[in-house]
């Protein structure tokens, strides 16, 4: 890059970023949302990095057409995931990464961990604010460490696959680029620090049709399958550079890879049909726009807007109501139904005979200093005395003419937003935390899934909002009995931006795993429903209040996946540990000769 251009370009992100900047804080101070912005300012803020680092950057030679091609990575992979069209980029988008690792490795060698971090950081940094950009909506400090973070977790198994390539050989290189991808997104679904938005099997969800097969495998069945067509790819592609020309068994090869579960998922989907007994539901939309409206508005109107948009909807014949995530604040734990934003609700739902509720609600408990104390629990000072209590995000079930209040409490949290990750480590941020009206306790948990049942044949999963990112933990429920899945969120945190239809999409990839469908309340939007091969049904538009009526199926039957759950991951990552080991063996005996 020459030292004018390079200079011009910097200068244009600089003025970007301010810009930007600058915009989103007049916004805030006019109670406006931010929308797209984070996505320009998170893209300036890198770009002035790299620019500013360029010229020791690298000393590969042909540095400027790695850094294109570790660009043109992360954008094929962004463009691989809802909510654009081109999710078949997915089977593609890590061949300019490979090349730039065949390249480092051939101009090196050793192995040269450093460049290939650099380059696989600017891909998956790209790749992250690109697609997951609108996190600065919610909470802009965290959504640049939950962006930026990521993208250096990302970078560990392709650093460990350069190693293992350079100490074994090719084959077994590429072998272990699979098998440590898909290993590493597996440990990272059950961290603390657990942002797993981007999980390669995710991409697949806005087409369910190509993926039927996921209630045998799961999203590590999608990972599988697009990572081995792009090491098919690349192998082509370094064969073309070597003799000049495309070895026609090898597209063959990676056609048939691509091709044949494509087909298969596509016959399984016209031949599919929705299983078990038929129930009406009524999904809520509220649309109380959660930055500056809902935690403003007063009860009177909130209850008002709920009440009204149900009662336009309800039935006799209704068997299910569906409020979304935090319809009701600091409701207290041990006295549900004397709220006074519940007992007009349950007055309601007592007009309906054999209608039930499913609403979450936040909650708060009081605890007496000789219970047992949890590490969510919080104090303060009421007459010079210290009391104690704990917070959480909860799903409960109101039933018609019944005084019995099932609770489920969302137990996988939002790393930043909902809880501090590794508090333990990071006491001393405590001061900072409680400055900023925060706490370090974070919400509580429970241990267990927990099913809402309604008469004999209804047990309903309550997921609560970022549960329904994870495979393993909703079939869960499924385990536990749970013959349908009602998903309550409030996606209004992200603006009208990607951030909610990604979040739809894999809701319809849980549909598949465990086959069974989903009635789904957001707040803003998008609501609906999603029958158990993935379609989106009666779906809403964002930013409307809404009450819609379908009817879904509950279904007992057990699928593949519900019963092994992440098989795959865990088979992959037993051959990573084999890989590790075999290279860590002969790396020692190298060094020794």
């Amino acid at each position: 890059m020459n030292k004018k251009l390079k200079r011009l370009s910097l200068l244009f992100s600089l003025v970007v970023l301010l810009a930007t900047s600058g915009w989103m804080y007049y916004l805030d101070q006019q109670n406006q949302l931010w929308g797209y912005l984070p996505l320009f300012q998170f893209a300036s803020l890198f770009s002035t990095i790299i620019l500013l680092a360029y010229p020791r950057f690298s000393k590969m030679e042909n540095k400027d057409q790695l850094m294109l091609a570790a660009v043109g990575s992360g954008v094929l992979l962004w463009a691989s995931f809802p909510a654009l069209p081109t999710t078949f980029l997915i089977f593609v988008a890590f061949i300019p990464l490979l090349w730039i690792e065949s390249k480092i490795s051939d101009a090196h060698e050793g192995t040269a961990r450093g460049e290939v971090f650099k380059y696989s950081y600017i891909s998956f940094a790209t790749w992250n604010i690109l697609t997951t950009y609108w996190v600065g909506n919610t909470a802009l400090v965290a959504g640049i460490f939950a962006i930026f973070l990521s993208s250096a977790f990302m970078t560990i198994p392709f650093v460990l696959f350069h190693n293992t390539k350079k100490r074994l050989n090719d084959k077994l290189g590429y072998v272990a680029f699979i098998t440590y991808w898909i290993s590493f997104e597996y440990i990272y679904l059950n961290q603390e620090v657990s942002w797993t938005w981007l999980n390669i099997g995710n991409c697949f969800g806005q087409y369910p049709s190509w993926v039927q097969w996921y209630e045998y495998t799961g999203v590590f069945g999608g990972a599988l399958w697009a990572l081995v067509a792009n090491v098919l790819g690349f192998q082509i592609l370094k064969k073309y550079e070597e003799s000049d020309s495309i070895e026609k068994i090898g597209l063959l090869k990676m056609t048939a890879w691509i091709v044949l579960p494509l087909v298969t998922s596509i016959v399984m989907y016209t031949q599919h049909e929705d299983k078990g007994e038929e129930v009406e539901v009524v999904v809520v939309q509220p649309n109380l726009e959660p930055h500056y409206v809902k935690f403003s508005l007063n009860r009177r109107e909130q209850l008002q807007r709920f009440v009204s948009l149900s009662q336009k909807a309800l039935t006799d014949s209704t068997d299910y109501l569906v409020f979304p995530e935090t319809s009701f604040n600091r409701v207290d734990y041990d006295a549900i139904l004397r709220d006074r934003s519940i007992v007009p609700i349950k007055a309601m739902i007592d007009r309906y005979p054999g209608l039930k509720l499913i609403t979450g609600i936040s909650t708060q408990r009081e605890l007496t200093a000789d219970e047992p104390h949890g590490p969510a629990v919080r104090t303060y000072e009421l007459a010079g005395k210290k009391r104690y209590y704990e917070m959480g995000n909860a799903a409960i079930q109101l039933t018609a003419k019944s005084n019995e209040v099932p609770i489920y409490i969302k137990s996988k949290l939002v790393p930043g937003a909902e809880f501090l990750p590794y508090r333990n480590v990071f006491f001393f941020l405590e001061p900072l935390v409680e400055k900023l009206d925060g706490s370090m306790a974070g919400l509580a948990v429970q241990e267990e899934r927990e099913v809402l049942s309604g008469s004999a044949n209804e047990k309903i999963a309550p997921v609560i909002c970022y549960e329904s990112i994870y495979g393993a933990y909703v079939t869960d429920y499924v385990q536990k009995g749970a013959n349908a899945l009602f998903i309550v969120t409030n996606d209004g945190w992200w603006d009208n931006t990607a951030g909610h239809r990604q979040h739809l999409a894999y809701a319809r990839l849980r549909a598949i795993e465990t086959r069974r469908s989903i009635a789904r309340s957001a707040n803003t939007g998008i609501s609906g429903f999603i029958n158990q091969r993935g379609d989106v049904l009666q779906a809403t538009e964002y930013n409307e209040a809404i009450a819609v009526k379908g009817k879904i199926q509950l279904n007992n039957e057990i699928t593949v996946y519900t019963k092994w759950k992440d098989l795959i991951a865990r088979i992959m990552a037993f051959l990573s540990i084999l890989l590790l080991l075999d290279g860590f063996v002969k790396g020692r005996m190298k060094r020794k000769q």
